[in-house]
């Protein structure tokens, strides 16, 4: 598998309306380590012992250490900047999301990576709404680590 970002979009504002529709990514992989993952656990208050005590998961349906779902969702920045750029814009922020699923489990050092489609663009005071439906591959498994229906807001 290529570990080099795929089908990119860069577009200005006032094209968001023409990438409706539109897919994009893969992103490059990103290795979630058994380090990243035990400092998620420190900062979030979330030690379930899954991700952080190796003979408790190894008793678990996932059989091993797994990452965090919110760490997993967290990594959507870094890999959407990758294959998804807004240009032109005074500020562009996350709205939020419609929609947010964690089918499969990312273990400990898996890799990752997002790819989305944009479903919608809509003018909003000073600059577009875009709704994309993202999805976070996790390498060797058929399923998808997490689906969401993120929107997110870009400004003039």
């Amino acid at each position: 598998m290529s570990s080099a970002p795929q089908n990119p979009i860069s577009v200005s504002i006032e094209d968001l309306p023409s990438i409706e529709g539109q897919s994009f990514g893969p992103s490059s992989w990103e290795t979630l380590t058994q380090e990243d993952i035990s400092r998620y656990a420190d900062i979030s208050g979330d030690h379930n012992p899954i991700h952080v005590d190796a003979d408790a998961a190894a008793r678990s349906p996932f059989g091993t250490i797994v990452a965090h779902g919110y760490l997993t969702l967290s990594r959507v920045v870094p890999l959407m900047a990758e294959v998804f750029e807004v240009k032109d814009i005074s500020s562009g922020i996350n709205y939020g999301l419609d929609k947010l699923r964690f089918p499969a489990p990312v273990p400990a050092e898996g890799r990752i990576r997002v790819h989305g489609t944009v479903t919608q663009v809509k003018e909003i005071s000073g600059g577009y709404q875009v709704h994309a439906d993202l999805t976070w591959d996790v390498e060797g498994n058929d399923k998808p680590a997490c689906f969401a229906q993120q929107v997110l807001r870009y400004y003039r």
